[in-house]
């Protein structure tokens, strides 16, 4: 029998049941739930930069796939033709520019991350020459006076973040100064020759081998006095800084050091006589290889010294040195002459193979090849020839302020071309200016191209050095000038310039005021990220990131 329903209400519904079932609430569609990150990152890949930069401020999603390394690295290669940062001196990866890959893989670490979007900010402000000056305050540099404020330059390299500064101030013991991020180092340069009472540094050089320590640095120091000292720095921890040892250089007549490379265990150093002398510093000892002379080259120079592998004896280190001078021609000017010199641990007998034979002497110069900017063909010429010649003659300069190479480019900087003309003694002697045309003003640098093919035969084609192009700028006379990796930077009166030889572009930074104020001279040096210019007791760094 059934029970009847009682009279109470009875509880309301959980849900509501009806024939159409739940009715799913639509979300409003907009511009930015439309697209997915995928598609947008896809239509990002046509943009350029500065569209790229513009739609960051769209909305987050539009920020944070603007910023994705995969889209810069893609514009950083196709602006800049290049993959890394380019200016740095030294040990770059490997000598043959290939990449090494970790075998096996889980046997090292990853790579860092590279950051493509501010290799492209730092690359853009070096072609457009916006970057942010700062003074180094703190008394590294005495100031000078008179004749000495446009002598002798002082010294500048540059290790990644620190910065090494040799003053060429005469004094009881020159300093040199290291500066870091960690701390400040000041390096004596104590003699233990006999020594006048005051000697100066004359030239540093920074080992440009793979640091065999994680930071270790190696320096080489010449002072006046025919001595040269290695240091073996260490930036994180000044403490463990050390003097390796100190040579004293027996053979004074080659002159005094002015110039010198370093790649560990060899160094190479040049006078102002035009004397090359090579050491070994293998096994912390220092011994003398070879000594090399010449009576047909002159100031001003530069070096710069590699190695590389050859094929037939891959096992075999070579040393390359590249020497960039001065050559005179008759009866006034002058005009620019390259020396390539090859430098290996085995000498051999035949300059054309790299085969090493025994028991022969270590780090000498086994072949020599040079190249002149004014080539004079033997025997009869043609039109075009005598052409050629004619546009080389004109290049011919009566002096010359700096000569810069990075073993591809080749930079002359004339100097300003001045002649005396006679006068009477109560006068006094008065100096004139000779006119000029364009390409021998000291606005015009003068760039030309190096062209050394590799010695696999005695068929090999010889160097050759030709001239690209004119480097206009409205600096004035070059006080300093520095090249490396394509990039070519001068010090004039009142401004910085920067040419990007490579893809032909050209900047100017303009000096503090302050620096304009010291007269001529000073010393410049620069890396992939920062200039360093020195004026008289001024120092100041002009970054790019």
């Amino acid at each position: 029998m059934k029970r009847s329903l009682s009279d109470d209400a009875l509880p309301p519904p959980k849900r509501l049941h009806t024939l159409n079932g739940a009715v799913p609430v639509a979300r409003a569609l907009t511009f930015e739930s439309a697209l997915y990150e995928e598609l947008i990152l896809l239509v990002f890949s046509y943009l350029d930069w500065r569209d790229l930069c513009a739609a960051q401020v769209v909305n987050t999603t539009f920020r944070r796939v603007a910023q994705d390394q995969t889209l810069w690295k893609r514009l950083f290669l196709r602006t800049f033709r290049s993959s890394r940062l380019r200016g740095g001196k030294g040990f770059i990866g490997r000598t043959d520019g290939r990449e090494m890959k970790p075998i096996p893989g889980r046997a090292q670490q990853p790579p860092e991350p590279k950051e493509w979007r501010e290799w492209f900010q730092i690359s853009y402000r070096w072609r457009t020459g916006r970057c942010t000056t700062q003074e180094l305050i703190g008394g590294i540099l005495e100031p000078r006076s008179g004749a000495a404020a446009t002598s002798t330059p002082h010294h500048i390299l540059l290790a990644g973040s620190t910065t090494i500064i040799a003053s060429s101030e005469a004094s009881g013991c020159p300093q040199i100064h290291c500066l870091q991020a960690a701390a400040n180092q000041t390096l004596r340069c104590g003699s233990s020759s006999p020594h006048p009472q005051t000697f100066h540094i004359t030239a540093i050089a920074l080992d440009q081998s793979p640091p065999a320590l994680s930071g270790l640095l190696r320096l080489a120091v010449f002072l006046s006095t025919g001595e040269f000292i290695i240091f073996a720095i260490h930036p994180s921890n000044p403490v463990a800084t050390t003097r390796k040892f100190n040579h004293i250089i027996q053979r004074r007549r080659s002159g005094q050091v002015v110039q010198a490379v370093y790649h560990h265990p060899l160094l190479i150093s040049l006078s102002d006589t035009f004397v090359l002398n090579l050491y070994d510093l293998s096994s912390d000892t220092v011994r003398h290889s070879q000594t090399l002379s010449s009576v047909s080259t002159f100031p001003p120079s530069s070096m710069i010294l590699s190695t590389q592998a050859p094929a037939p004896a891959p096992r075999s280190l070579v040393y390359k040195l590249v020497l960039t001078y001065a050559v005179p021609i008759y009866p006034l000017h002058l005009s620019l002459g390259v020396t390539e010199l090859l430098i290996s641990s085995h000498a051999s007998s035949d300059s054309m193979s790299f085969t090493p034979l025994p028991n022969t002497a270590p780090l000498t110069v086994f072949s020599t090849r040079t190249a002149r900017a004014l080539d004079v063909p033997q025997g009869w010429i043609d039109q075009d020839k005598l052409r050629i010649m004619k546009e080389q003659w004109g290049r011919k300069l009566l002096r010359i302020q700096a000569t810069q190479s990075d073993g591809k480019w080749v930079v002359l900087a004339p100097g300003e071309q001045v002649a005396s003309t006679p006068s009477n003694a109560a006068s006094g002697p008065q100096v004139t200016t000779i006119p000029t045309i364009s390409g021998t003003s000291a606005a015009s640098l003068q760039l030309y191209r190096l062209f050394l093919p590799a010695v696999t035969s005695i068929a090999s084609p010889p160097p050759k050095l030709t001239f690209n192009r004119y480097l206009e700028h409205t600096a004035g006379t070059v006080s300093s000038m520095s090249l490396a990796d394509g990039r070519c930077v001068t010090l004039g009166k009142n401004s910085v310039s920067i040419w990007d030889l490579e893809s032909g572009t050209s900047a100017e930074v303009a000096l503090p005021t302050s620096m304009r104020d010291e007269g001529q001279g000073g010393t410049i040096a620069f890396d992939d990220r920062r200039i360093i210019t020195v004026r008289g007791s001024t120092v100041h760094v002009h970054r790019f990131d």
